[in-house]
């Protein structure tokens, strides 16, 4: 295992909420919840101070009104929590040698090496300074050899804080912590492995492998290696070039516009599902068309991040109609996914209705039990009744 990695976890605090009291002062030091603002919504982000009123995301709006009066309610800005993750990610894009985007508000940073011309805990915290100065909002880290030992760090450090793990003490720094705070762990391991009597991550520690292995299958190693602070995962490069894409050529090239844009939604529907299927978002949208003479065009637009059918299918539309502008018969058409981040889970909550939300999992799990063709839109269905009329 290496041994002198230096890994740092760096996290915006409430940044859904942070944004919205960057803009609207009078929001500081109230209750705040950030998601649908009807009460069939749902709780996408709370303030620390709406946390101690026992609200928390995923919550529906109605059982949050009663759990907390006095809470402000503030629909969720998709433009500006954009907006603001880019600016951070430039600042943290000039100042390290590898940078990883894990979210909208979440970077994980290899400062391995650089102890040589600065102290990496000191470097740090001069990035962190600089992040409040620019842009207002408040962030937290974690440093230490590995990427879980440092999230983990950078929780125990917040609200607005910063922690250091010591090399060899990962283990021991774990040790007393709830096992909620593993961040593999969610609501059926956690309520599993309480059922096993475990509560702190110290029993993990003491579990044989193997035990957790037969509990849990394959995860159970990797928990047991991630509660004893071993975690050897790199911090992988951040690309915005880095996209999900599909393309179709057609055997008789078409004009038919109709059938064209039903393909495009049914190709949109298709990324977007495999976009929440990874738990990721786009921020950039490409559609791409080559017409008969094999002339190849494409134009893309940043957007808001979002993994949300309805918002890409509209966006992808509004592309197509820029583009197809010669009106000649087209042989192919494509669309792509780029500078995509992990978080769809939470941006999704933004939806106003809590019945929105129900559709696209109930879609979803459809999809992952009966393959992807097995729901669609209804003007997705042109494209299958024109594809199977040519194959008849």
């Amino acid at each position: 295992m290496q041994k002198d990695r230096t890994i740092v976890h760096m996290d915006l605090d409430s940044f859904f909420v942070s944004v919205s009291r960057l803009e609207n002062s009078a929001l500081h030091n109230k209750p705040v919840i950030v998601g649908g603002t009807s009460d069939r919504g749902v709780v996408a982000a709370c303030s620390y101070e709406a946390r101690a009123f026992g609200v928390h995301s995923a919550m529906p709006i109605k059982l949050a009104r009663r759990l907390c009066p006095d809470a402000i309610i503030i629909r969720g800005d998709y433009d500006r929590y954009s907006y603001y993750s880019e600016v951070v990610t430039d600042i943290i894009k000039e100042d390290v040698p590898v940078y990883e985007k894990a979210s909208i508000d979440e970077f994980y940073i290899d400062m391995t090496g650089m102890d040589r011309f600065f102290g990496c805990y000191n470097y740090t915290s001069e990035l962190r300074q600089r992040i409040m100065k620019e842009t207002g909002l408040p962030i937290s880290f974690g440093l230490s050899e590995n990427k879980t030992v440092s999230k983990v760090a950078t929780g125990e450090a917040k609200p607005n804080g910063q922690k250091q793990i010591d090399f060899g003490n990962e283990k021991l720094f774990l040790a007393p912590l709830s096992i909620k705070k593993i961040p593999m762990v969610g609501d059926k391991t956690y309520t599993l492995l309480r059922s096993m009597g475990v509560e702190r991550v110290y029993t993990l520690q003491e579990m044989p492998p193997d035990l957790l292995t037969k509990v849990l299958g394959e995860n159970g190693i990797v928990l047991w290696k991630k509660a004893n602070g071993i975690d050897n995962t790199p911090v992988e490069p951040y690309s915005e070039r880095k996209s999900i894409s599909t393309e179709e050529t057609f055997e008789q090239d078409t004009a038919d516009v109709a059938f064209l844009k039903s393909l495009l939604v049914k190709m949109t529907e298709k990324l977007a599902f495999q976009l929440r299927s990874d738990n990721k978002l786009t921020a950039c949208i490409t559609v791409k068309i080559r017409y008969s003479n094999f002339d190849t065009h494409t134009t893309q637009s940043r957007i808001s991040y979002t993994s949300s059918d309805h918002t890409l299918i509209a966006k992808a539309k509004e592309l197509f109609d820029k583009l197809y502008e010669r009106r000649m018969l087209i042989r192919l058409i494509g669309i792509r996914f780029s500078h995509l981040v992990g978080g769809g889970n939470q941006i999704n909550l933004f939806e106003d209705s809590e019945e929105i939300i129900n559709l696209y999992q109930a879609m979803d799990h459809l999809r992952k039990k009966f393959g992807n063709a097995a729901v669609s839109r209804a003007v997705g269905l042109k494209y299958n009744q024109k594809n199977k009329s040519d194959n008849q």
